[in-house]
């Protein structure tokens, strides 16, 4: 695992918003997935889930309080990725913490960040179509995030449970999106023994 801190090269998206190359718009098609994570176990088991099928290139873009499971979520994608859960942590100061599995896997947290502090990050460096990129507290980047790319939203529902709303925005994502619900559902026709199950809309589950 390596960590960096802010470089001082500007990045060019955040320095120029109106170029027109970035936008927040949803893709044509994509509609929220709603989901109820009962634990912990459970938010890891969705993040191992994407991490496996992830191709690179792929921006997820986190959202929550304090306390929501984003780092857990996080940790789930790195094992699905084949890199080592257990040395994900937040990024809160040094900023990027980069994981090597079968894909390299960049975590960021923009908690602490100012809009000025993050023409300095240097994040553009890392969407090169190679790199999947996980930023918490997302909406800090503003207008600067990719266009493609998969809002997670996570929120508290009880105390061990959490709800998360998956958004698509661009076709990779969309894409994404389409191959986590193909995986999901035929883990649940298939009756794959699983201790636990994501909760959906209508009492729907979902082995995990």
């Amino acid at each position: 695992m390596r960590s960096h801190r802010p470089s001082t090269r500007k990045s060019p998206a955040a320095s120029s918003p109106s170029s027109g190359k970035r936008t927040v718009k949803t893709h044509p098609g994509a509609k929220p997935w709603r989901l109820i994570l009962r634990s912990p176990r459970q938010t890891h088991r969705l993040g191992r889930c994407v991490g496996q099928l992830l191709q690179g290139g792929e921006v997820l873009a986190l959202y929550g309080e304090l306390g929501t499971g984003k780092t857990s979520l996080v940790r789930g994608i790195a094992d699905g990725l084949g890199a080592e859960p257990t040395a994900v942590s937040s990024p809160t100061f040094t900023l990027i913490h980069e994981y090597h599995g079968r894909l390299r896997l960049i975590h960021t947290d923009l908690y602490r960040l100012s809009a000025s502090q993050l023409e300095d990050t240097g994040l553009d460096d890392y969407l090169n179509g190679r790199t999947v990129t996980a930023i918490e507290w997302a909406d800090r980047w503003g207008s600067g995030l990719p266009s493609d790319r998969l809002d997670i939203h996570l929120s508290h529902r009880l105390p061990s449970a959490r709800r998360v709303v998956l958004t698509a925005s661009g076709p990779s994502a969309c894409r994404l999106v389409q191959r986590l619900r193909h995986l999901l559902s035929t883990r649940r026709h298939t009756g794959e023994p699983q201790p636990t199950g994501v909760q959906l809309p209508r009492s729907r589950r979902i082995s995990l």
